[in-house]
């Protein structure tokens, strides 16, 4: 079971070495998200959280285990263009405690947040093309994709492709089932 909170200033270092294990290096290959294959590099840094944080259309949403170890994390930011739709992002596991059904508890959890806090009727996240089954599992909580697609960002200073013409797809789904509760 995990214990959901809104991260805080003191939880930086944490929820940025959390977040860079779970995608990034030979530490998230322990787990099935994985990005190590597709990228080498961090995924986020602590000025990038910080940034973060210090927003008032963004928040990040943190779980921790029974022992109070940070286990999850999930940045919720509301979508400048598109009124009433929250996009999802960083949403990261500790490769060593995935599969426990904590993905889907940090996901359900942004989603009634983003409704109860502000309203919004849809959630988008964008995802690698290539991760398959990270978009399956997107799917079967109800994710479907827009047929938007962007070519990946080019970050060098954080990140190096290791595959040509990767793209981001974009995922939605509907939390009008949230907003009529």
């Amino acid at each position: 079971m995990l214990i959901q909170r809104l991260a805080q200033e003191s939880d930086v270092p944490v929820l940025c070495a959390l977040v860079n294990a779970a995608y990034r290096g030979e530490t998230s290959r322990a787990g099935w998200t994985t990005e190590a294959d597709l990228l080498t590099g961090v995924r986020t840094s602590e000025r990038t959280i910080q940034a973060l944080l210090a927003r008032e259309d963004a928040c990040i949403l943190i779980g921790e285990d029974a022992s109070g170890v940070m286990a999850a994390s999930l940045c919720l930011e509301q979508h400048p263009e598109e009124t009433g739709t929250v996009k999802l992002g960083m949403i990261a596991v500790s490769p060593l405690l995935q599969n426990r059904g904590y993905g889907k508890a940090m996901i359900l959890a942004a989603e009634k947040l983003a409704v109860s806090q502000w309203g919004m009727q849809r959630a988008q996240m964008m995802v690698i093309s290539l991760r398959e089954e990270l978009i399956a599992f997107y799917r079967r909580l109800g994710y479907q994709p827009t047929g938007e697609t962007l070519p990946f960002p080019h970050q060098p200073d954080m990140w190096q492709p290791q595959v040509e013409n990767m793209q981001l797809i974009t995922l939605q789904k509907s939390l009008f089932s949230l907003t009529a509760t």
